[in-house]
């Protein structure tokens, strides 16, 4: 392990979302299966159960450094939307989006099991779409982009020109909540902010 901070997750959303902030970590993507929601259970406990999971997943793997476990999930009308499997799926998803107003949430978790420090924050963006056309739907689908995105669109993609507002943080509509995630992180002690930059713990 080459980093004392390491990101449980292939999403380079999320990759890239910690490299702008000058981070220096590694990526070793959970084995934790994301799946639905477990009979009885809300959004917000799905999401925060799922990124806990993930972080200690890899944090049992690498018990010397603090792993970050995030899950996202947008939800329309009481229903949850994940990442659509097929065209007509992703089609559907963007009905059902257009002209109301959804949520996204993100759960996120931090953990360091040599330590014994872990602690974990739901964050949610309420996101309003444009009311789509059917020729906006199937032109959008055909960029491909939908796919491998939670409730089929990339509000930093092509996916901008359906948002009409947004309301709480964008970062956590792209995958990880930033100013909540280095406020934990800097609570945990896993970082320490100067002049110069973000310092992990630990390190020179």
């Amino acid at each position: 392990m080459a980093n004392k901070l390491v990101l449980a997750s292939r999403s380079p959303r999320r990759y890239e979302l910690l490299k702008q902030m000058g981070l220096v970590f590694d990526v070793v993507p959970s084995r934790i299966e994301e799946g639905g929601l477990l009979p009885g259970e809300s959004p917000g406990k799905h999401v925060l159960r799922l990124s806990e999971a993930k972080a200690r997943d890899v944090g049992m793997q690498h018990p010397d450094a603090w792993v970050i476990g995030a899950d996202t999930i947008v939800f329309v009308d009481g229903t949850v939307l994940g990442k659509p499997k097929h065209r007509e799926e992703a089609m559907e998803m963007l009905r059902q989006l257009s002209g109301k107003e959804h949520t996204v949430l993100s759960g996120f978790s931090v953990n360091h099991i040599g330590m014994g420090k872990r602690d974990q924050e739901a964050v949610q963006t309420s996101v309003k779409v444009k009311s789509l056309t059917e020729t906006e739907i199937k032109w959008y689908v055909g960029t491909g982009e939908p796919f491998d995105k939670a409730g089929a669109y990339a509000i930093q993609g092509i996916g901008s020109f359906m948002i009409d507002s947004i309301r709480g943080s964008y970062t956590n509509v792209v995958g990880l909540p930033v100013c909540e995630l280095i406020q934990m992180l800097n609570r945990l002690g896993a970082i320490t902010i100067s002049e110069s930059g973000i310092q992990i713990a630990g390190t020179e």
